[in-house]
């Protein structure tokens, strides 16, 4: 489980935005399982946006978690961020 520590300071967090490089899409690597989001049990904290290594997830303040399959290796990182366990690991069809 990761340990949740509060921005010290008020200090803001660099996030970036997943852009298609040499490689190609890097999601083409996920081949076991896939993160999908209850957007009812989603209450929209940001830890799954802050703590992707991907940058692949954007939280929007009405829909809450939305991931970009593109980017998405299968990590499972989110879903143990995740406080109200929102975002589950499926199998990849």
């Amino acid at each position: 489980m990761v340990k949740v520590v509060p921005p010290v300071d008020n200090a803001k967090v660099p996030l970036t935005k997943p852009v298609e490089g040499v490689g190609g899409k890097t999601g083409l690597w996920r081949t076991m399982y896939k993160p999908v989001v209850d957007s009812s049990k989603c209450t929209k904290c940001f830890l799954c946006e802050i703590y992707c290594p991907g940058v692949c997830i954007v939280v929007d303040p009405v829909k809450g978690a939305t991931i970009n399959y593109d980017y998405c290796k299968g990590c499972g990182l989110c879903t143990d961020v995740c406080p109200v366990k929102a975002i589950s690991m499926v199998p990849e069809e």
